[in-house]
């Protein structure tokens, strides 16, 4: 370098300060490079881990809304409530027993016919509340069960154990003491007999078996117990008159009397019929007294007016 120079002169160290200048320039920008490559090696890995939002997908919420699902199947287990029709239909059963175990027109053992007079006297009517003139109430407080003052009232649900069909089943009835006041004037000879009242007793399309009752006490002696009733059992209209029902065991009837009962008989269909049931007591005791209805049939209409009963004990 030193030839080059002695060679050349002052113009010659003028090139090698320019050479060495750029020498050192180019050393300067060489760590420019390094810390390019640094940065982006740097950040990769830093934002990689990031990328955790992958992990939250398989988090709970998937699960959760799955088990959703599983939460609406609670109303299957829901529709079960229905269950309490099948717990109703084992309650008619027993109560069916009673209409079947009694044959209809057949009396039972104890009845047994006391021997009265030819012309016997009678007394003054002793049941309570026997024309049903004295107030009603309603039993259990509902509406459609309107029963006298002094009487109860009990009926069958279930089979009637005479055929197999839908509406061979007996359902709960309906009673009314109804005034004169809620009947047609051409109804009140019909079906009232002593005073201004009536009870009816009756349902619609539905095969009906009841009993209206009382307790009361009696002395020893004989009596008399005789009941007013109308069947009224209609299986259509035509021309807006009734058309009674054909089949004479559409309508039964029987005397409950403690001991001394009766079984089921035969009114006639569409009037009035005056029945009666002599029994004799023994002993003084409170005795169950009234009459059983039965309407076998689901007839367009079902049911009995009845009005002015009574008791009455045989004098001589």
């Amino acid at each position: 370098m030193i030839l080059f120079m002695n060679k050349y002169g002052t113009s010659i160290r003028l090139v090698t300060l320019v050479l060495l200048f750029f020498v050192t320039a180019c050393r300067a920008e060489t760590p420019l490079p390094t810390q390019v490559a640094m940065a982006p090696t740097v950040v990769l890995p830093t934002w990689t881990p990031e990328v955790i939002p992958p992990t939250n997908t398989p988090v709970p919420p998937p699960p959760t809304s799955t088990a959703v699902p599983t939460a609406t199947k609670a109303p299957p287990t829901d529709t079960p409530t229905p269950v309490p029709l099948p717990t109703d239909t084992p309650e008619p059963t027993a109560t069916a027993v009673p209409p079947t175990a009694v044959p209809p027109t057949s009396p039972p053992p104890t009845a047994v016919p006391p021997t009265i007079p030819a012309d016997p006297i009678l007394g003054q009517n002793i049941l309570p509340n026997g024309s049903f003139e004295d107030g009603h109430y309603n039993k259990d407080g509902i509406p459609e069960l309107q029963l006298p003052n002094g009487w109860y009232f009990e009926w069958d649900e279930g089979p009637t154990g005479f055929g197999s069909n839908p509406w061979d089943v007996y359902v709960r009835p309906e009673t009314r003491v109804l005034p004169a006041s809620q009947l047609p004037p051409d109804e009140h000879p019909l079906f009232i007999w002593d005073g201004t009242y009536t009870v009816k007793m009756f349902k619609g399309n539905g095969a009906i078996s009841m009993r209206l009752l009382t307790d009361i006490y009696l002395e020893p002696g004989t009596y008399v117990f005789e009941a007013s009733l109308f069947p009224d059992m209609v299986m259509g209209y035509e021309n807006h008159q009734k058309i009674w029902a054909d089949d004479p065991v559409s309508a039964e009837y029987r005397f409950i009397v403690t001991g001394a009962g009766t079984g089921w008989m035969l009114p006639v269909i569409g009037q009035r019929n005056i029945v009666t049931h002599t029994f004799t007591v023994t002993e003084a005791q409170t005795i169950q007294l009234g009459v059983g209805f039965r309407g076998r049939y689901a007839l367009s209409t079902n049911g009995y007016f009845i009005d002015a009963w009574s008791l009455k004990k045989i004098e001589g």
